[in-house]
């Protein structure tokens, strides 16, 4: 069935080719009517007839191809195995992160601020399209769920779900959870994950960063606390480190959000979710192609009539009319 197109085309291209050599053949003889007495055109006038035999056969190719093929209607739940995006939020499960100093009024925990920043998240983004995964990191770092379609376990894991209580007590470890990212994301595809860090900062070492592997191509670090004042936790004051975020945002080439006060902007959320897949050509089809043809085809024919009529040809047929006053 899929010759029938290319047979079309090819009768229309012989049929054309024929057509306007009979039209140039009779064209000659009232040339120098049309154009003067040279009887010579503009030189792009010349063209108009392989500009005519190119749009209808691409044309006739285009739709004949589009009737053949079975239409096609464009779901978010249908996007192939090779466009799906993995978001992986590394979760900061420290208690500090239950201290009540977060949102724009302060009066949200540190963790129930960053469910709401992931909420507006999922509100933003076209769920089906992107696979979840969620890293708990204190002393430690476990993987909570690893590419899940499903948004309602990631809310439930969010919404005060004590994690911490999987991790000895001690020093926040934030590397340990970058780590365990990398070595979850090493196996995808190249350019394929975004990795949203939430944490508030606490007890980051200054060396020792891990390198993300190549399927990471964004990270956006988003850090939660009062950025001013702290509060006392285990002998020591915390509150959201941002000036060290800022570091870890930029040895990541990452970037960074203040999410105490703001949710990110969707025109962030935007360019690190989007589907990359290299060169768009590589990803168009027959019935794309097709497509093409039937409006670049269509729209060559109706453009090539309004040109000639538009066009200056220096040559004005009739009888001069002598101006008022002029002797002859």
């Amino acid at each position: 069935m899929v010759v029938i197109a290319e047979l079309t085309a090819f009768f229309v291209l012989a049929l054309t080719s024929v057509t306007e050599m009979l039209h140039w053949q009779r064209s000659r003889r009232i040339a120098v009517l049309a154009f003067g007495p040279t009887g010579r055109p503009l030189w792009w006038v010349h063209l108009t007839p392989y500009m005519r035999i190119l749009a209808l056969t691409a044309l006739s190719w285009g739709l004949v191809t589009l009737l053949q093929s079975d239409p096609k209607v464009f779901r978010p739940e249908e996007v192939s195995e090779g466009e799906m995006r993995n978001v992986i939020l590394l979760l900061d499960v420290s208690p500090s992160m239950k201290l009540q100093d977060a949102g724009p009024e302060l009066n949200l925990s540190r963790s129930r601020r960053a469910a709401e920043l992931m909420e507006s998240f999922f509100k933003r983004v076209v769920m089906e399209s992107v696979r979840l995964s969620v890293v708990a990191f204190y002393t430690g770092a476990k993987p909570v769920v690893v590419n899940t379609k499903d948004v309602a376990v990631v809310k439930n894991i969010l919404n005060d779900l004590p994690l911490h209580q999987a991790f000895e007590n001690g020093r926040t470890q934030l590397f340990d959870g970058l780590r365990e990212t990398a070595k979850i994301a090493k196996t995808w595809r190249v350019n394929s994950t975004t990795v949203v860090l939430i944490s508030d900062g606490d007890t980051i070492p200054s060396t020792g960063i891990p390198k993300m592997p190549p399927s990471v191509s964004d990270v956006l670090v988003i850090g939660v606390g009062d950025i001013r004042s702290g509060k006392f936790i285990n002998g020591y004051q915390s509150r959201q480190d941002a000036s060290t975020l800022r570091q870890v945002a930029a040895r990541l080439k990452a970037t960074y959000h203040d999410g105490n006060q703001k949710h990110v902007s969707s025109a962030i959320l935007d360019s690190m979710t989007a589907v990359v897949t290299g060169n768009r050509l590589e990803r168009l089809g027959r019935r794309e192609y097709a497509l093409i043809c039937c409006v670049g085809g269509g729209f060559l024919l109706a453009f090539i009539p309004c040109l000639l009529a538009l066009s200056d040809f220096r040559w004005r047929p009739g009888v001069q009319v002598a101006l008022k006053g002029q002797v002859d």
